[in-house]
């Protein structure tokens, strides 16, 4: 089994990848909650449904995040009555909110809603949320205020520098069930090319996920989210200095860290773009690669998916 640590596009599109070079039963994604919110009573995981909706060939082409010829008739009518709605929700997206929203409500854990919807959006692996507790991210910006990461990022598109990041309820949370058992029990652990601090960061939050990656028999290999020294897509360069990593495939693996000396990594996949970094990181015991890991084409995915396989030493 392939155990993905996953958070919104850059691991989507790395799971359309690996999908295409191993079986979906050989794959569990263990994924960030950090970005969920509640907006107008209902429950919304923006990370679990961009990597069903990419998996499942439904997601906008463009966005990369909703649903495809999706309609907007709740957002207009909303606006029309005075609401002002800043996250845009389309009609067939509020479908799956409204779902997930009444299940939990009915007393069903987010773990068991996901495995569900997973289904019935015909995906074939295993799609696990790191845990059924609530875990937000927050944003403490510079100036003084504490926003949970959807207001930051969305309602004011991330205009205010950071000050730090934090991960409320965390440290009460537990990893759901088989979290711990996907990465005790790994071929390999891969950490998608997401926001290193608040995809992967808050999965890295919970209690026993850190202890669980330091004692996995399992390889650790993760892919830069940086291509030529610039961040692809998101705010990972406005978060970077703030938890203080340079942002650079270097300084991305330096601050994730090498497993032997108590990080996170034992391998770390980079572009070609920024091959010059592998000297930088000489000094770490790492197994590293330099290739193409600009996903936009799905064969680029692909590849990229074959080279992380390469570095941890497992047969596609």
């Amino acid at each position: 089994m392939l155990t993905v640590l996953a958070g919104g596009v850059g691991a989507a599109r790395f799971l359309r990848g690996l999908l295409r070079v191993v079986p979906p039963e050989r794959v569990t994604a263990v994924v960030n909650v950090g970005d969920d919110v509640t907006l107008h009573g209902l429950r919304i995981c923006p990370d679990l449904d961009s990597i069903t909706y990419t998996l499942a060939g439904l997601v906008h082409p463009v966005q990369q995040w909703g649903r495809a010829d999706e309609r907007f008739t709740v957002r207009d009518e909303l606006t029309r009555l005075g609401d002002a709605p800043w996250f845009t929700l389309g009609d067939r997206d509020l479908a799956l909110h409204l779902h997930r929203t009444g299940r939990l409500a009915a007393g069903a854990t987010l773990s068991a809603v996901t495995a569900d919807v997973a289904r019935a959006h015909g995906l074939g692996l295993t799609l696990l949320p790191v845990t059924d507790d609530p875990v937000t991210t927050r944003i403490r910006t510079v100036d003084g205020r504490d926003l949970h990461f959807q207001e930051w990022w969305v309602r004011e598109r991330a205009g205010a520098d950071v000050a730090a990041v934090t991960f409320a309820g965390a440290d009460a949370a537990t990893p759901a069930p088989g979290v711990v058992e996907a990465l005790a029990t790994a071929e390999a652990v891969l950490v998608a090319p997401s926001n290193p601090v608040v995809s992967i960061g808050p999965v890295l939050a919970v209690p026993g996920v850190t202890a669980a990656l330091a004692a996995t028999p399992a390889p650790v290999v993760g892919v830069s989210p940086v291509i030529g020294g610039r961040v692809v897509r998101g705010m990972a360069d406005r978060l970077l200095p703030a938890v203080g990593a340079v942002t650079s495939a270097a300084g991305v693996a330096r601050w994730y860290g090498a497993r032997r000396d108590g990080g996170l990594l034992d391998g770390w996949v980079i572009d070609t773009a920024d091959a010059a970094d592998l000297a930088e990181l000489a000094d770490l015991p790492l197994r590293t690669a330099a290739t193409d890991t600009l996903m936009d084409d799905p064969d680029v995915a692909a590849a990229l998916a074959r080279t992380c396989l390469a570095v941890a030493g497992v047969t596609p």
